[in-house]
């Protein structure tokens, strides 16, 4: 029996098996198989087939969706690289911060959306977030051991006051590309143990003298007085100049100086975060060979990013830290901005907190942002008239 034959044979046996009880049914698949020479089963799949089915609904299992990627991933997006690509937990903690400021920058956003963003949970917004992450790479350490002065300045062994503002921990971070050799600029980072608050300031070749004015600027605009300050042991750092500064008789309260333990780095581990979150996201790694670049990097920190850093980017601080077994469990505290810490801090004026309250009130997240890429993009031109090749950067 021809293709075409069976075609029309199967046909007409489909109408009758569709009439059929339980009984013919099997002696009309005794004939086909009889008349083709096919296998009970397969000729049962093949009237099967032929049966044209209604298509059922499409059906949705679980509960349905209650944030919509194609409705809240736009503004969150947008927030979170705004926000330097925050956390889940930090960027939740941000939001209340930056989502008044929203619509002068994108448009209104539905009620709706709005106080969804605001009830999203950290680790949904994580979920969101997720396909948009992106990974970078390391640099070079440029720190080289100060000898001669280590036994003047003791290593820090006691436990700081941390409950209240004014311990501060520095580092410096080289902007030398791929090599040390030659000059270029350095980044210098004093954050508060406390708050967190942090400045930033650049030096050319971080010689003593100019890390020691640049500390002196830091500390003249520090919203609390300086307490203790604790480095590592580099050079820029373990010097006469700076011993002098600290110990100075004039000074109404005396600084404590330490220093950290040699090759141990995680001794000043809330300094070696900023590095990375406040010189190396915002720089790169490239090299700042032109020492124009040290006044136009001035004027972004001690502006623009000390203002977003501390006004508008929560942090956490470690609270417990227990070894259970081979796991050491860290238990963290609930985000908030370095500027939050210290309004609730017993320690700060209230005449320093009004100030503070005053310079937050006249900020708008967005426009610091447009302002630090404007003013980044200025320091990357002259980056790439200085090596005659083009940089990507965003």
């Amino acid at each position: 029996m021809g293709k075409l034959s069976m075609d029309l044979y199967l046909d007409n046996m489909l109408k009758r098996y569709k009439s059929a009880n339980r009984r013919q049914k099997g002696e009309l698949l005794d004939e086909l198989c009889a008349a083709s020479g096919y296998h009970k089963k397969h000729a049962i799949r093949l009237l099967n087939k032929r049966k044209k089915r209604r298509p059922r609904p499409k059906e949705t299992r679980g509960r349905p969706e209650k944030y919509p990627n194609n409705i809240y991933l736009e503004p969150l997006k947008n927030i979170w690289l705004s926000a330097d690509q925050l956390c889940g937990k930090r960027l939740k903690m941000a939001l209340p911060l930056w989502l008044p400021y929203y619509s002068e920058e994108y448009g209104d956003l539905d009620a709706t959306v709005y106080q969804g963003l605001l009830e999203m949970s950290a680790s949904t917004m994580d979920r969101l977030l997720a396909s948009a992450r992106i990974k970078c790479g390391r640099g070079l350490s440029g720190t080289k051991p100060g000898k001669i002065l280590k036994k003047h300045i003791p290593i820090k062994t006691d436990q700081w006051d941390e409950a209240r503002p004014g311990f501060l921990e520095a580092d410096t971070v080289a902007h030398c590309g791929t090599s040390l050799e030659g000059s270029f600029a350095w980044s210098l980072t004093m954050t508060d143990i406390y708050s967190g608050w942090t400045e930033n300031r650049a030096v050319w070749n971080k010689g003593a003298i100019g890390v020691l004015n640049q500390i002196s600027d830091i500390e003249n605009r520090l919203p609390f007085d300086i307490l203790g300050f604790d480095s590592d042991n580099g050079s820029e750092f373990l010097n006469w100049h700076l011993i002098r500064y600290f110990t100075n008789e004039q000074r109404p309260k005396q600084i404590q100086f330490t220093r950290s333990r040699p090759y141990h780095s995680d001794d000043n581990a809330h300094v070696e975060q900023k590095n990375w979150t406040h010189v190396r996201q915002l720089f790169g790694y490239e090299r700042f060979s032109n020492q124009a670049m040290v006044e136009l990097m001035n004027d972004l920190y001690k502006n623009e990013m000390s203002q977003m850093n501390n006004y508008f980017l929560p942090n956490t601080k470690l609270t417990k830290k227990q070894r259970v077994e081979s796991k050491i469990i860290k238990k963290h505290d609930k985000p908030a901005t370095p500027y939050q810490r210290l309004m609730k801090s017993k320690d700060v004026s209230v005449q320093k907190k009004k100030e503070l309250t005053k310079i937050y009130n006249n900020l708008n997240p967005f426009e610091l942002k447009k302002i630090i890429k404007k003013k980044v993009d200025r320091i990357f031109r002259l980056i790439n008239n200085n090596n005659g090749k083009k940089i990507c950067y965003t």
